[in-house]
């Protein structure tokens, strides 16, 4: 498969894993030139996820190298195409996991590209001229205005970065839920790290109550006087889980680690619900009494549209939503793999890509 088409002329600074060791190195590559239908954008800032890592190191065994990772970008707009009226040069705008889907299907036609057969993602991906997608570990990036969103003027490009991805995919199942503009509820966050802590954030601005779960009984001084949580159970405490049967409206699980379900569920009220947005990498532990004996619905959400996703961001400027993050540069992209390996990161690393920690 052809990692470029003919129009790809733009010679590119990036950063790439090579081969499956993993390791970031630099790399040129070539963008396409900007369509009818494009924006191109100076790239400031993009996130690191944790997938990014999966796929430096292909551990999904679906990587195609060399691979170009990022998919938390902030950016100004350098360029327009002739058919894009929603973005002008100097805009403010961002770039998520999507670069492409079919755009006929049912998903695409409800507003779920997210959930399209046919989505290709902002890296490792195949774009519809058949070329290979890199990311946002790159100077810049041409992309379809489709699946572009507007940063809101008030928020920081370096602290929204990662709302692109770890943002949305926790907005939306509180979305899904009925927790924005409802009554007050009792909302449960599994796992306080780059998911788990923006949860907290948007739950709290929804005017909820939020209970954090968590191993650590060290991170209950964060997660109550720094990001505002309610309450704190430690899950490993069988007297604090038994405490708290049945108080819970709607669990939301941040864990990409293996664990089970039973005893988490056991927290919610009946009818209750239960969302996944972690990964863990084998199966789940699921019983089925819990289930069954108390009426509750466990269901997953993956990242979410890009209108979603602009009413996401849209939201975070208005009640002032941003990720904390650790500034890095591009040679230290190594570095920070090793300490996401390790948990030590609070709670996100953003690169600065332009290399002048913008204040935009």
């Amino acid at each position: 498969m052809a990692k470029t088409t003919p129009n790809h002329t733009q010679a590119v600074s990036g950063w790439a894993a090579l081969d499956s060791s993993g390791k970031i190195t630099p790399y040129i590559f070539n963008r396409r030139e900007n369509g009818v239908n494009d924006v191109t954008i100076k790239i400031l800032y993009c996130g690191i996820c944790h997938t990014d890592l999966h796929y430096a190191k292909n551990d999904w065994g679906i990587t195609m190298y060399p691979v170009v990772p990022g998919h938390e970008i902030t950016g100004i707009v350098v360029e327009v195409g002739s058919n894009v009226s929603n973005f002008k040069t100097g805009d403010k705008v961002g770039v998520g996991c999507m670069s492409a889907s079919c755009l006929q299907c049912e998903s695409c036609k409800n507003s779920e590209e997210n959930y399209c057969d046919k989505v290709q993602f902002t890296y490792n991906g195949v774009f519809w001229d058949g070329s290979i997608t890199y990311g946002g570990y790159s100077k810049m990036l041409v992309a379809d205005y489709r699946f572009v969103v507007a940063v809101p003027d008030n928020l920081p490009m370096d602290r929204a970065a990662p709302l692109l991805c770890a943002g949305v995919t926790v907005f939306c199942p509180m979305k899904d839920n009925n927790l924005i503009g409802s009554p007050r509820q009792n909302i449960g966050v599994i796992g306080l790290g780059g998911l788990g802590h923006l949860a907290i954030k948007f739950a709290k601005a929804f005017g909820h109550h939020v209970t954090v779960i968590s191993t650590s009984l060290s991170k209950e001084k964060e997660a109550k006087t720094k990001l505002g949580a309610d309450d704190f159970i430690v899950s490993s405490d069988a007297q604090q889980m038994k405490s708290r049967h049945r108080t819970l409206d709607f669990i939301l699980d941040t864990v990409s680690a293996n664990h089970s379900l039973g005893p988490y569920l056991e927290l919610l009220k009946i009818k209750g619900t239960f969302v996944i947005v972690g990964a863990p990498d084998k199966p789940m532990d699921l019983p089925s009494f819990p289930l069954i004996f108390g009426k509750r619905i466990v269901k997953g959400s993956m990242i979410g549209s890009i209108k979603e996703t602009q009413e996401m961001i849209d939201i975070c400027g208005k009640y002032n939503i941003m990720c904390d993050i650790e500034i890095i540069t591009p040679d230290q992209i190594n570095e920070a793999y090793e300490r996401i390996e390790k948990n030590d990161i609070k709670y996100r690393f953003v690169i600065d890509i332009a290399g002048q920690s913008s204040k935009l």
